[in-house]
């Protein structure tokens, strides 16, 4: 049985971690002056392929210490949930990172930290767990401050497209979603959390490496300064932000620790500010205050079904 004080340092340290991600990705697209489609997927592929590369020098796939939580697991079933995170959590890079392209920071990780209520949707229909009506009306809350959100983001260039940003950041948290979801799979089937990261990392590394070629995105010829963002994106949210969740949802509801990352957008809000000057409109922030308040409804819902 993990301490609650554990998993509460655990979740703080992934918290402030994620929140650098929005911000290392900007300064990224600042130092390149490129903010378009082809650079963003050099960033995303870039951090997750840095990321799979330390993974894959630092751990042991000792045959017969695979499994490290019972021996009556499916190994080629917990395999098969981590190989399948990872193309979710592909997806969910190319997307979300792309969409701070388009909108702010404030609107995009308020938006792609929606991930309790498709969370929520996902374990209805996977598991059979129908939410109750106070989940549902969380849901329909958050719904319409994403539709407020998408109509008042502020943009981030005069050939920024909000509501293009803000459709992307939401793909973004569907896919956050299977990840997490699948991931947790992975684990209770017997994969270590080192081993199973290593895999869908990796995973989502493959996937994306040729994309870049395919729209003629170069992973060369950038200022030294771009990849020491790209180095921090994979050193401190990947492998310490997503890890940190990851390792979560093994213990804890993963419902639960969605909720955890709605910490996300006012810490990378906070340094927006602090870094970019960026000021969100009136509107976006109530936005982004009612889009929180019915994801907590939902998540409130859930925990007095159980």
């Amino acid at each position: 049985m993990v301490s609650a004080w554990k998993v509460g340092l655990v979740l703080t340290i992934g918290v402030f971690a994620v929140s650098t991600s929005a911000i290392f990705t900007r300064l990224a697209f600042e130092s390149a002056g490129a903010y378009n489609v082809r650079f963003s997927l050099v960033i995303a592929t870039s951090r997750l392929s840095i990321a799979s590369l330390v993974l894959l020098l630092t751990t042991s796939f000792t045959p017969g210490k695979i499994s490290e939580v019972s021996p009556h697991v499916n190994f080629n079933t917990a395999i098969r949930y981590a190989v399948g995170a990872g193309f979710f959590l592909a997806l969910h890079f190319a997307a979300w990172i792309n969409s701070l392209t388009y909108t702010s920071i404030a609107a995009s990780t308020t938006l792609v930290t929606t991930n309790p209520i498709w969370v929520t949707f996902i374990s209805w229909i996977w598991f059979k767990e129908k939410p109750t009506l106070l989940t549902l009306f969380g849901i329909g809350v958050a719904f319409a401050g994403g539709i407020t959100i998408s109509l008042s983001s502020s943009s981030v260039n005069t050939a920024s497209q909000p509501l293009t940003g803000n459709i992307l950041a939401l793909i973004a948290a569907w896919a956050a979603s299977f990840y997490l979801l699948l991931g947790r799979e992975s684990q209770r089937q017997g994969l270590s959390i080192s081993k199973y990261i290593t895999v869908a990392y990796t995973t989502s590394a493959l996937v994306l490496l040729p994309v870049p070629f395919f729209i003629s995105a170069s992973y060369v010829n950038y200022p030294s300064t771009v990849y020491f963002y790209i180095a921090l994106m994979a050193l401190i949210p990947q492998l310490i932000g997503h890890t940190s969740f990851n390792w979560a949802t093994r213990v804890m509801s993963p419902i639960i620790v969605t909720l955890v990352l709605l910490f996300e957008p006012i810490g990378a809000s906070l340094l927006g500010y602090l870094i970019f000057k960026e000021v969100p409109k009136p509107l976006e922030l109530v936005s982004a205050v009612v889009i929180l308040a019915g994801v907590a409804l939902a998540i409130l819902g859930t925990r007095n079904r159980t």
